[in-house]
């Protein structure tokens, strides 16, 4: 395996990877946050989920997932809303704003099939054809594998607002 298969099966991965520390988050502490850490549950999620979708839009030219995300006018239960869950938003306390766990869930388990689906698709000639990324320039295989360690990243955060909370330990 190499190329395009890697990277489609390194996105895959990550799915399972946040998930994992997921899986038995109720929907009455979603929203919950830890003081010195940044994110809550389901912010992450929707974060994450629109991230890798931000990137295979770069590459595919599809945008957003109307049933996986709302415009930011307004709240659906069903739906992120992109403004609430973008770089740079603040996520809010109120769990009416956000979907369920569940729900959550499935939305971020949809962005990681779609991007590895997308992946799969590119030539691999194009691997190294750059896309613009909040400001700068770099190239598709290295936005996969940042999106990736993005991933990963996140999971860590929840991990510690896992540890935080009291919750049950997933690993170590």
């Amino acid at each position: 395996m190499e190329g395009v298969e890697s990277l489609a099966l390194a996105i895959e991965s990550t799915e399972g990877l946040l998930l994992r520390f997921l899986e038995d988050v109720p929907d009455d502490v979603r929203v919950t946050q830890a003081a010195g850490l940044p994110n809550h549950f389901i912010w992450t999620l929707g974060h994450c989920a629109m991230t890798m979708h931000k990137l295979a839009s770069k590459i595919d030219g599809v945008s957003l997932p109307a049933d996986d995300f709302s415009d930011g006018a307004g709240r659906d239960p069903e739906r992120f809303d992109a403004q609430a869950v973008c770089k740079g938003s603040t996520p809010e306390t109120d769990a009416g704003h956000y979907p369920s766990m569940e729900r959550g869930r499935a939305i971020y388990s949809n962005a990681c099939r779609r991007l590895a689906s997308t992946v799969r698709g590119i030539d691999p000639g194009e691997l190294n054809s750059t896309r613009d990324w909040n400001g700068t320039s770099i190239p598709v295989i290295d936005l996969v594998l940042r999106v990736c360690f993005h991933n990963g990243v996140h999971a860590g955060q929840v991990l510690d607002l896992r540890r935080a909370l009291g919750m049950p330990r997933i690993i170590g």
